[in-house]
């Protein structure tokens, strides 16, 4: 009798423990910002690498999962103001176009003020993206933004300059109005009459529609998506060099209540895509270009001696950067001296070394 009472609770035991409901996971709301569209690269692979990678891999421990509400396009911000956005908690997590902010994240300038190195995004990501770890100015930037720093992103292998008419050399750009969006307006300095024309990718179709620019300095993927070809069918290739332009952040208010399990996700995946957007932009280089002249365009690859001239008659942008952090204590000529031997131990000869004048 004691064997049939013992085997009879714990069949009673089991069939409770099987009827109870498994613990469900927690969810954690955030809002996912950013002021391009959906259709833009790096937002378009956050919807479809970032996101759907965090889910899968808190779904392993099954403890907490994400309900995502992403906003992009202007709804809530509009693309200059994701900084901003996401420090007032319009937004929890975001992709801020840095390049718009050279005042508030001066350190994240780095690639931008050494041009005519390395036309490849995987190396450049990778190199901002180590500094930004070994040297506290770039988080401490965002800090001040409240927010927390994951990682940097590079959406461009390389800026090119597309024109409304045929262009072979620097004197074609002589006296010309040229869009861009920020740091790299200064690539114009030394080029007679060049006026920079400070835009956003949104903006270049039509600046360069309505004649306001005559040229843009964007790279392939980019004018293929925005049919750059259609208003400036002439790209000049002079590899200006890949650029760091956009940070993947977070709200720090919203950070500090998320449990470590789900930081360490955040944190992991957002290395997982900078490596993945780079790989993206370069994988997609080639057949950008391809694009690019099956809708009208031409491309005219600058002579390697003229390339060389407009890089030595450009002012050294790279120490008044590195001058200018150092003046507040942001170790400025360091970060310089440490990205350049980056660049050249991935095998990058410079055309200008920067940090040796």
């Amino acid at each position: 009798m004691k064997t049939k009472s013992l085997l009879t609770g714990v069949a009673l035991a089991l069939s409770l423990n099987l009827a109870a409901p498994l613990q469900a996971a927690e969810t954690i709301k955030a809002v996912v910002i950013d002021g391009y569209p959906a259709k833009a690269m790096w937002v378009k692979e956050f919807s479809g690498f970032f996101i759907p990678e965090v889910d899968k891999r808190l779904a392993e421990a099954g403890n907490y999962k994400m309900d995502w509400q992403e906003s992009y396009g202007g709804s809530i911000v509009k693309p200059k103001g994701v900084l901003e956005g996401i420090k007032l908690g319009l937004g929890d997590i975001g992709i801020v176009t840095t390049i718009f902010h050279s005042s508030k994240l001066p350190s994240q300038a780095l690639s931008a003020v050494t041009p005519f190195i390395a036309a490849d995004a995987r190396v450049v990501a990778t190199a901002v993206d180590e500094i930004a770890r070994e040297f506290p100015t770039m988080q401490a930037e965002f800090e001040k933004q409240n927010q927390v720093y994951l990682a940097t992103g590079v959406v461009l292998d390389t800026y090119q300059v597309f024109s409304r008419t045929p262009v072979k050399s620097v004197a074609d750009l002589e006296g010309g109005k040229v869009a861009g969006a920020g740091m790299n307006l200064r690539y114009l300095e030394g080029i007679e009459g060049a006026a920079g024309v400070r835009g956003g990718l949104t903006d270049f179709y039509t600046m360069l529609q309505t004649g306001l620019v005559d040229h843009a300095m964007l790279w392939p993927e980019a004018a293929k998506t925005f049919k750059i070809a259609e208003v400036a069918p002439h790209m000049l290739k002079v590899d200006l060099g890949a650029v760091n332009s956009k940070t993947v952040t977070v709200n720090a208010d919203f950070w500090k209540k998320l449990p470590e399990e789900v930081q360490n996700v955040l944190t992991e995946v957002a290395l997982d895509y900078r490596d993945h957007v780079a790989s993206v932009a370069m994988d997609r280089a080639a057949e950008s270009v391809a694009a690019y002249e099956a809708a009208g365009g031409t491309v005219t690859e600058m002579d390697a001696a003229e390339r060389s001239a407009w890089a030595s008659a450009m002012p050294n942008i790279a120490k008044e950067w590195a001058e200018n952090l150092d003046k507040t204590g942001g170790a400025g000529t360091d970060m310089l001296n440490s990205y350049m031997a980056k660049l050249k131990a991935a095998g990058f000869e410079p055309t200008r070394d920067w940090a040796a004048e």
